[in-house]
């Protein structure tokens, strides 16, 4: 660690190292909620057919083009994710569709295994809402910019 880059006032209050907590728990955070996507993702595209079918099964007009939309969002958002692209945007997409999903596939709050899987998507929104308020962090592309 260059310690000269480090004023006074940083080191006696601790900030700096509050700042690299902060960096190091902004990359894990977007490690541990990207996979998660990617897989559902990557998931999608191996049975289109299946999850095809689901989306028209819950009554969604155009399931293939809402196919199409959750393969995107899934991968390549799980992947800018994850590398910090544009992070603040891609988290709030992600959200907006979770909660789409969440109010399409699990809204039968009577049925146990529907009533999880609807609060689990409302914590993963509440993460993504995280990222949104407050960004990517210094290990990321978007970090790398403002530098």
């Amino acid at each position: 660690m260059n310690t000269a880059a480090i004023s006074p006032a940083q080191a006696i209050s601790g900030a700096h190292s509050s700042a690299n907590a902060s960096s190091y728990a902004a990359l894990a955070g977007r490690a541990f909620i990207a996979p998660l996507f990617l897989l559902s993702g990557v998931s999608k595209v191996t049975a289109p057919a299946a999850t095809i079918g689901m989306i028209a099964g819950v009554g969604l007009p155009f399931a293939s083009v809402g196919f199409g939309l959750a393969v995107l969002v899934e991968i390549a958002g799980s992947i800018a994710l994850l590398a910090g692209y544009r992070t603040r945007l891609v988290a709030a997409v992600m959200a907006l569709f979770t909660l789409g999903a969440a109010l399409a596939f699990h809204s039968n709050l009577a049925d146990q295994n529907q009533f999880i899987h609807f609060f689990k998507n409302i914590s993963i929104i509440g993460g993504l809402l995280q990222i949104v308020a407050f960004g990517a962090g210094r290990f990321s592309l978007d970090g790398k910019a403002s530098r």
